[in-house]
């Protein structure tokens, strides 16, 4: 039996379209998280951080529209509808919001950026042979992500202190703890 070589076109298109649905689900749980922090400490560095996840969401949409990648519907709904189920979880509290959830959503949104960052790592390589692609842009959204990332792991290690350490019920900036925060490669 014959092998058909694969499409690159095609997989390309399958691959940005996993990110794009990605990203929706991210920023429906940034959003959230987001909401539950207003007014504390960690309120304005979440709503920063949902609005550049934002536009990097917005970044990915150029970049399929500029490779000829169109966007499936279907599987962006299905990302955000992820996100909405995942909150059926169990955090150790019937109605209310427990500290776990602070760790647990810090995580998947760490892991998510981490998922982006790879994401612009690799369309920054095809920009070296892909005349469509935009290699300093990607470049930058690379260390956006970096920085993001960064961020998170300072929120997600204050939200640790206080669930499984019992600290401060607020999320604090690690600077002021006397803590260093984590290396993130960029200064």
């Amino acid at each position: 039996m014959k092998r058909i070589a694969p499409d690159p076109h095609h997989l390309l298109g399958i691959y940005l379209n996993d990110h794009l649905a990605g990203a929706g689900a991210g920023i429906s749980l940034l959003k959230r998280v987001a909401r539950a922090h207003r007014g504390s400490d960690a309120g304005p560095r979440l709503a920063r951080l949902t609005e550049e996840v934002t536009e990097d969401r917005d970044s990915l949409r150029e970049v399929m529209t500029s490779l000829g990648v169109p966007v499936h519907y279907a599987r962006a709904l299905l990302g955000v509808a992820s996100a909405q189920a995942a909150r059926l979880k169990g955090n150790g509290r019937l109605l209310a919001r427990s500290p776990l959830s602070d760790v647990l959503e810090l995580e998947a949104i760490r892991v998510g950026v981490e998922g982006k960052k790879e994401l612009w790592r690799t369309l920054h390589t095809l920009a070296r042979t892909e005349p469509r692609l935009d290699a300093e842009a990607m470049g930058r959204l690379l260390a956006r992500a970096e920085r993001q990332a960064g961020a998170l792991e300072a929120l997600r290690l204050t939200a640790v202190d206080r669930a499984l350490r019992g600290g401060s019920p607020q999320v604090a900036n690690p600077h002021r703890t006397g803590r260093r925060a984590p290396k993130t490669g960029w200064a």
